[in-house]
């Protein structure tokens, strides 16, 4: 099975490091509550800060956030026995998007791993048109946005819910997983 992966969220738990930082910077750097939409995954709309205060952010915390993320628990496991069963994993990420030196962040800490996957594609804009070129067989992603957009063109995907994000209507295209354990099931299963 080919197997598209995102990164943040998914394999590293940036995610809900990068969450914590967007609290401290609303509450002590805006003084304010800002916060309009919990289950947006994208910070942007999350808050109604302005441009330049997302700038701001940005600047003073993406690089930050990545260093003092982690590998999601259970990954290791999970990957090493998929790719032993000959699954392939094809990375498709916005990672290094916003700051180039995140992409470099993260090959460091997969390096350290020993985790290193099949193929690579960096500051995607749109995963569509990578999971169509690649014939991915079942993209894993932690956006909504994202999972959607796939489904409904007829791509499956596993939906790496955070429990504050929305919750999609499962179907043939999107099924939602938590875990990493959940993730080998549906696989070992489906292959």
């Amino acid at each position: 099975m080919k197997i598209g992966i995102d990164l943040d969220g998914v394999v590293i738990d940036s995610e809900k490091t990068l969450k914590t930082y967007t609290e401290i910077f609303d509450i002590d750097t805006l003084n304010g509550n800002n916060l309009i939409n919990k289950e947006e995954p994208f910070f942007q709309f999350r808050y109604n800060w302005t441009k330049g205060q997302k700038e701001e952010f940005i600047k003073k915390y993406f690089l930050i956030a990545s260093k003092e993320s982690n590998l999601m628990s259970g990954f290791i496991a999970v990957y090493n026995l998929l790719k032993k069963q000959g699954h392939e994993f094809v990375v498709i990420t916005a990672r290094g998007g916003f700051v180039k030196e995140m992409k470099d962040d993260a090959i460091r800490l997969l390096k350290e791993n020993k985790v290193e996957f099949d193929k690579y594609y960096w500051q995607v804009e749109d995963k569509l048109e990578i999971c169509k070129k690649e014939n991915i067989d079942i993209m894993i992603d932690d956006n909504y946005h994202i999972i959607k957009k796939l489904a409904d063109n007829k791509i499956k995907t596993l939906y790496f819910r955070d429990t504050n994000l929305i919750k999609l209507k499962e179907n043939e295209y999107i099924t939602e997983v938590n875990n990493w354990g959940d993730i080998y099931r549906i696989i070992k299963n489906n292959a």
